[in-house]
This record gives structure tokens, C-alpha cells and sequence, in this order.
């Protein structure tokens, strides 16, 4: 039964309007052998036996609280405290949307004014917003103010093959139509002089990752200098892991125009892979070529502190010609998440989390390497994540680790062939903070059982 919120007097009008006589009318163009199939649905059940049925199916689920797990590549489980999604979960901040009249949401405000400062003094950068749909689109934004910094006359992005896939294949759909001259992301065996020598006088903007999709730390403090040596005037956007920076240098002290990343380690959790936030932060000269909102705090005419929307350069609030960004909502919700997650850990707390990623992870990659025919890539530093070299293809390797010992299920890492076929064979690991010395022990123990098969 659908339900049709008119009366019929309206929907006489309406179908007399396009020329019709009746609903049916509407379906003509549909084949009626097609208009009403047999659906082939189970027969009706009570709320108690549906509920039976969806606990059954769910328990044959394996989810990534039930097994050890070491798959990262860009969403990782990390340990999410309880204030966080109490919080968040409070009617007026669940329900709450875009502060259409800011002025009386000074709850909203507040809490994205302290974002937005909390991002700032992550990223080391003058000016963040709030925010974007997720790590990605930060990065198309990137682009796009790059774009517009030079006045669309510098039309090339140089991309690191490092940088994430979907981030890479993001910026390529967000920016198709635009004229753009998008090099650098195809081939990650290229010599970095070879990369280099793309960025011409010609670049809007350089973009990078710091760990990068394989998990290693850039030496920021040596590429920055050769980028500005090369093009003095093209904009450097670096991609950032946040956790990293509870202990590394951030981008911004290293003198990166732009500082991007995805939300999700700030407490936000796998969810089936959404609702994540897009962190984003900028110089204060470029502020208003930024996408998404900023708020500000001032005092009102009593001399109270109060929040106002500073600045929002939607084509929903200006002209559409003036607007730096279609885009028409953002994550609040996420943007609350995070806040409350970094409030609650705080500076030292968020170091301690980072010391447990860098730690563990460094302590699964010296026993992984100890286990005949497999290697571990130490080209650069990592954080949490390292390449492991394997003597068998990743994806058997991970049927073996799920499926292939008794009483024993592990979720291996990411099968690095399917982003690069350069990199045959090769698994990129990730360790987080709730990874226990169990789990890591597990997963060595279990590889070395794979490589005794075949004796």
C-alpha cells in the first residue's frame, strides 16, 4: 500500500495538467507482464520471530570486535570511548542540522568553534573548517581551492602514487569537466626525481600523504624544500593520519599550505565504512577560497562570549558565482565525535594512543619478519601500518587466516594487488592500539603455519 499525500481533487488537477486521465496512465511505458511480478516474498512474520531471524543471520556474521584484525588501508578499528557516543547521541545535538539561524544555535557553534581549534592545533595551520563528507572529498576541495588560488589559469595536480586510491580516483570524478592536468598517480615504482620533474610552472597543486597508503612516514622537513624549490608558487596539500600527529611534527610546521585527512581514527569508528569526516585546514590568506563554514567567537552587546558563522561560502548562502562549494551539508554529527574524542584524551592522552599504534605495530613487524619468506618492507619509517613482501598470493594467505586453522579466525591485511599490480604478493598490515599482544602473537603463529603446508 503506498500512501500519496493528496486528495483526489489534486491529483485530478495534476494528471489533467500533463495530460493524463487516470494513475495508471503513469505506467503505461512499463511492460504489464512487469507491473505487478510475483516477488516471491516468505510468509508474514511476527516482530519476535523477525527479530529471531535477523540475531541468527547476524551471528553469522564475522565483524571486527569477534576476530583479530589487521585491515587498515584507510578505515581502521580503533578504540572509541563511551563519552562519545553518549554525547553525540543527546537529542539536541542528534537531531541537530546546518545552523540556518546561527545565532540561536550557540550550542552547534561552540562545538564547532572548538573543532575547528582542536584541528588547527593538530595540523599546525591557521584556519580549519567544518568539514567534509570525508577524507576524500577534503582532498577534491584541495584541488579546487589550489584552482582558484591561481585564478583557473595553472591547470596541473601533481599526485603522489602514494596517496590513497579512492582519494586519487575522487579527485579525478570531483574535478572531471574542469580542464585539469592530473599526472602523477599511476605508477608507484616511479624514481621521485622522475615525480618531481612533473611540477612545473604550470602546477596548482602538489598533493601527498604522511603515513602514506603504504604506511610510511614522508620526510616532510626534506620534500617540502625540493617541491618549493622546484615551483616556489604551486600549493602543497598534505593527506595526514590525525592519531600521527599526537606524536610527529605536523605538516603545517614543515610549511604545507594545506592539511587534509580523514576523521575516522578520531573516535568515529569502522561503520560499515560511513558516515566519516573530512578534516581540512588552510593558511588565513586563503581562507576565503576554503570550502565549508568556519565559526568564530566574539561577544555579544551585554559583553558575553558568543559564537557567530564567520564565514560560509556555500552556493546556498551566496551567489552561486561567488561560492567555492556545491556542496550543501556537511558531518556535524562527526565533526561533535571527534571533538568530544580529543577533549576527552587530550594532549597526552592522544600521544599515549599514538606511542600504542606506533608501538605495537613495530613490535608485529619484527616477529613477522622473522617468519621464512616473509619480509617486511623498512624502506622508510611507518606508523601503523608496514608492507609485508609474501611467499604466496595475499588474497589465499587471508582465506588461510580466516577459514584455514581450527578453532582460530584472524582478518588479515589489504591485499596492496589490487591498487598496485606492481606490488604482487604484498599485504599491507595495520596494528592499532587494540591489538593485544595475543592477537599480534596469533598472526604470527598463523603465517608460520601457512608456510608449513607445503613441507
Amino acid at each position: 500500500m503506498v500512501f500519496i499525500p493528496h486528495t483526489d481533487e489534486e491529483r485530478c488537477e495534476m494528471l489533467q495538467a500533463i495530460g493524463l486521465t487516470d494513475m495508471a496512465a503513469l505506467f503505461q511505458d512499463v511492460p504489464e507482464a512487469y507491473r505487478y511480478p510475483d516477488l516471491g516474498l516468505p510468509a508474514p512474520l511476527s516482530e519476535m520471530e523477525v527479530l529471531q531471524e535477523l540475531r541468527y543471520l547476524a551471528d553469522l556474521n564475522m565483524d571486527a570486535t569477534t576476530a583479530p584484525m589487521f585491515l587498515g588501508a584507510g578505515a581502521y578499528r580503533h578504540w572509541v570511548p563511551s563519552v562519545v557516543d553518549a554525547i553525540i547521541s543527546r537529542g539536541e545535538f542528534a537531531t541537530a542540522y546546518t545552523p540556518y539561524q546561527p545565532e540561536v544555535s550557540q550550542g552547534t557553534l561552540q562545538a564547532i568553534f572548538e573543532y575547528q581549534s582542536l584541528i588547527c592545533d593538530l595540523t599546525g595551520m591557521d584556519v580549519a573548517n567544518a568539514s567534509h563528507y570525508d577524507g576524500a572529498t577534503a582532498a577534491a576541495e584541495a584541488v579546487i581551492q589550489a584552482y582558484n588560488v591561481f585564478r583557473k589559469k595553472r591547470t596541473r595536480v601533481v599526485l603522489s602514487p602514494t596517496l590513497h586510491p579512492h582519494t586519487r580516483a575522487v579527485i579525478r570524478t570531483y574535478t572531471q569537466g574542469m580542464g585539469l592536468d592530473i599526472v602523477g598517480d599511476d605508477d608507484v615504482t616511479m624514481p621521485f626525481e622522475q615525480w618531481l620533474s612533473l611540477v612545473d610552472g604550470n602546477t596548482a597543486c602538489v598533493l601527498l600523504q604522511t603515513p602514506n597508503f603504504l604506511g610510511e612516514l614522508e620526510p616532510l622537513d626534506v620534500l617540502l624544500p625540493q617541491l618549493r624549490a622546484q615551483d616556489p608558487e604551486a600549493l602543497i596539500a598534505v593527506a595526514v593520519n590525525p592519531l600521527s600527529l599526537g606524536l610527529f611534527k605536523s605538516p603545517g610546521e614543515y610549511g604545507a599550505d594545506i592539511v587534509f585527512g580523514e576523521g575516522q581514527p578520531l573516535g568515529l569508528g569502522l561503520a560499515f565504512g560511513g558516515p566519516y569526516l573530512g578534516f581540512y585546514a588552510t593558511r588565513e590568506k586563503h581562507v576565503r577560497l576554503m570550502a565549508g563554514r568556519v565559526v568564530g567567537q566574539t561577544t555579544d552587546m551585554e559583553g558575553r562570549r558568543a559564537y557567530v558563522m564567520t564565514l560560509t561560502t556555500r552556493e546556498q548562502h551566496i551567489r552561486r558565482e561567488k561560492a567555492t562549494s556545491n556542496i550543501c551539508t556537511n558531518q556535524g554529527l562527526m565533526v561533535l565525535a571527534a571533538t568530544v574524542y580529543l577533549s576527552a584524551l587530550g594532549k597526552h592522552g592522544l600521544r599515549q594512543v599514538a606511542e600504542l599504534n606506533y608501538h605495537k605495530a613495530h613490535y608485529a613487524a619484527d616477529l613477522l619478519d622473522q617468519i621464512p619468506g616473509f619480509t617486511v618492507r623498512r624502506d622508510k619509517p611507518f606508523f601503523n601500518e608496514f608492507v609485508v613482501q609474501c611467499p604466496a598470493p595475499v588474497a589465499e594467505i587471508n582465506d588461510f587466516l580466516l577459514d584455514g586453522m581450527e578453532d582460530v579466525s584472524i582478518i588479515g591485511g589489504y591485499d596492496l594487488a589490487q591498487a598496485y599490480p606492481a606490488l604482487e604478493n604484498a599485504m599491507l598490515v595495520a596494528v592499532t592500539e587494540v591489538c593485544t599482544r595475543d592477537d599480534i602473537e596469533m598472526l604470527a603463529e598463523a603465517l608460520t603455519a601457512f608456510t608449513n603446508l607445503g613441507e
